[in-house]
């Protein structure tokens, strides 16, 4: 069964000419009859270097949706896709090999999209991976519960193909830049940071962030006393462009204030403007 689940991993991102679809780990994908096209089959763009094409693993058990989000993000030529029906398959592939990036539907047969956003984030090969999750829940509170579990951000169902695309590329740009020198430590007169050794107390009791609430965090007190606006947020810590609408810095610095603490009022909203971090 092992052996099983790691070859139909394999099989996922190798692939030559089509996208393998994984329904599920326990079994592995049939092949297709001699002459037919599977319906998840599409001709591969021209690949950039194999060695700098970016994996995303997109979990979504409607098979139309996947493979539109698939095609959308294959165009350019510079992204691979796996596809995952079932949150096992989802976690056997992402096991076998690590993705680059995760677009992860919320409601998934075996295990849901929550269960498998918690399991990723404990491994260490997939503790940093980015995840974009897909849901059709617009309440506020299923919005934390989805970035509490360890997601970095939300699209709600139905949503712009374009822009989960602009999203993704986005992320996965963010990913390979670097953010230049910043402050390896903070002390204050309620909150202490180790962003080196990713360590946050409050008080001398320690909190336990999101990583992107730690990113978020770390961004603020690195530029400390300076207001930054939503927009800028969203470049810096989400490497969104601004076209992007999204209330994602809203809800994690909400978040963000409320785990701090004592220390969540350094985080001052500037009416109109945007956040600022004072000392």
């Amino acid at each position: 069964m092992l052996h099983a689940m790691s070859q139909a991993a394999h099989d996922l991102w190798t692939a030559p000419a089509t996208a393998v679809v994984l329904a599920s780990a326990s079994v592995a994908p049939a092949p297709a009859s001699p002459g037919a096209t599977p319906r998840a089959a599409t001709a591969r763009p021209a690949p950039a270097a194999k060695g700098h094409r970016r994996r995303v693993l997109v979990v979504e058990d409607e098979q139309d949706i996947a493979d539109l989000i698939r095609h959308t993000l294959e165009r350019g030529g510079d992204i691979e896709v796996a596809v995952a029906l079932s949150g096992d398959a989802a976690l056997a592939a992402a096991t076998e090999y690590p993705p680059d990036l995760v677009v992860l539907d919320l409601n998934l047969p075996v295990l849901s999209g929550l269960e498998v956003c918690r399991i990723l984030r404990q491994r260490s090969a997939t503790a940093t991976v980015p995840i974009i999750m897909l849901t059709a829940r617009t309440s506020e509170g299923d919005r934390v519960t989805g970035l509490d579990s360890g997601a970095d951000d939300y699209v709600t169902k139905p949503f712009s193909v374009r822009e989960l695309a602009a999203r993704v590329r986005a992320a996965l740009r963010r990913g390979r830049a670097g953010e230049g020198p910043q402050a390896a430590t903070y002390q204050g007169a309620h909150l202490t940071a180790d962003f080196d050794a990713v360590s946050v107390q409050v008080d001398g009791l320690a909190v336990k962030l999101t990583r992107r609430e730690f990113e978020l965090l770390r961004y603020l007190v690195d530029n400390s006393n300076r207001v930054l606006s939503r927009d800028r947020l969203l470049e810096r810590v989400w490497g969104y462009e601004h076209f992007i609408e999204t209330r994602s810095v809203d809800v994690h610095v909400g978040r963000l204030r409320a785990k701090l603490g004592t220390a969540g009022h350094q985080i001052e909203t500037v009416v109109g403007l945007g956040y600022r971090f004072v000392e």
